[in-house]
């Protein structure tokens, strides 16, 4: 197939001779086929051909991936379509292995239940094998986790891979916060993208209209790949060049959200938690452009900003759990409230809640971002839910 220029590529995307004879279904065939245009596939390190992609992690979100890029896989010539997901060995109630089950019913039935993945699928719960052939490693696990997995992949990553991360997390250490990205970066010798965005897994699991954002540090043209990895008709993904912006606003929005399912638990009212998103929206950017100025202000105009703390402050776990944290008037932690109520899940924005409290601590930075502040001391009882509301009173 002749490759076609950039420009005659965004004359035939953006504006087509006839946009409103344009259907969803024909504007997405053209967009897949114009990304195959311009990403061909890159050598494998088993000297195929063909992009092999494994997925590091399994719960709901994890699983979620591995159905969209299945589904992709099996379309597009430049992937082999077998998709690895590894996954943390867990035996079921009924005796059974969490990953012969997936294997055996094409079905995550604890984190994923109902929803097929995919026949292409293949549950794997050794990672180093899972990642042996792989020349394009997603990253799904709760952030907590992806120190111990990074060690353990040290040194046996080998070849041209690319990665990229869909973690909201960072790791705290002592000379500052480490983005995951960079944490995969720095340990793998990879580069590493990110996908981030108004992203309720279940949602986009029954194929309910969704966007996200993938942020991308060097090469454009891999981060059309992922586009094109990720992208079906029901899940539009946009490429933007800002890793650190995208990632930190997947990161600290669910700080926010911890904030909003204060609000609800007291049954503050709409008024309330408007006001606590916006100035959670707001401390959001600061931050992120007092850790990188390089930033960019668009961002968090993008599906991994504004529109992911809308919909995880109205619908994600994290604000599900502080709201009956706060409903328990702050007599439950939220460890309890986690195991009772997200059946093996983990919740991101307490754990970074801690982490982001410590770095602006550590900066100097607490009374810069009262709400970051406030929503740390209830989390570990040193204020009541009702505080929330109060914010600007609160010093460290």
């Amino acid at each position: 197939m002749r490759r076609r220029s950039p420009s005659s590529f965004f004359s035939i995307f953006f504006f087509p001779s006839s946009p409103r004879s344009l259907s969803p279904s024909s504007f997405f065939s053209r967009f897949s086929s114009s990304l195959s245009v311009m990403s061909p596939a890159r050598e494998a390190g088993n000297g195929d051909s063909q992009s092999r992609v494994t997925v590091i992690g399994s719960g709901n979100w994890g699983s979620v991936a591995a159905k969209l890029i299945a589904s992709n896989a099996l379309k597009l010539p430049s992937f082999h379509d077998e998709v690895r997901m590894w996954v943390f060995e867990e035996v079921l109630p009924n005796g059974e292995k969490l990953t012969d089950v997936i294997n055996k019913t094409n079905e995550n039935v604890k984190y994923l239940p109902g929803i097929k993945l995919g026949t292409n699928v293949v549950a794997d719960p050794d990672l180093e094998n899972a990642v042996k052939e792989a020349n394009m490693l997603v990253f799904v696990t709760p952030h907590q986790f992806m120190d111990g997995i990074c060690k353990e992949l040290s040194g046996k990553i080998t070849g041209a891979v690319e990665a990229i991360s869909l973690v909201k997390g960072m790791e705290v250490k002592t000379e500052g916060p480490c983005m995951i990205s960079s944490l995969i970066s720095k340990q793998l010798g990879i580069n590493c993208c990110v996908l981030m965005g108004a992203n309720i897994a279940k949602e986009i699991a029954e194929e309910k209209f969704s966007e996200a954002t993938v942020g991308y540090r060097e090469s454009r043209e891999i981060a059309d790949t992922w586009v094109q990895l990720f992208s079906t008709p029901y899940f539009i993904v946009t490429p933007v060049h800002d890793v650190e912006g995208v990632e930190l606003c997947g990161t600290l929005k669910n700080v926010v959200a911890i904030a909003a399912g204060f609000v609800d638990g007291l049954e503050m009212g709409n008024n309330t938690k408007a006001a606590i998103m916006r100035v959670g929206l707001r401390e959001m950017k600061a931050l992120s452009k007092l850790m990188f100025p390089s930033v960019k202000d668009s961002t968090f105009l993008e599906s991994c900003g504004v529109a992911d703390v809308i919909t995880t402050c109205l619908g994600g776990r994290n604000r599900r759990v502080a709201e009956a944290f706060a409903q328990s008037g702050g007599k439950r932690s939220f460890d309890e409230l986690e195991a009772e109520m997200l059946q093996g899940q983990k919740l991101q924005g307490v754990s970074t809640a801690k982490e982001v409290y410590g770095f602006l601590n550590h900066s100097g930075w607490l009374e810069m971002f009262p709400l970051f502040s406030t929503v740390h001391q209830i989390c570990i009882g040193r204020l009541k839910p009702e505080a929330i509301v109060h914010y600007r009173e609160h010093k460290a």
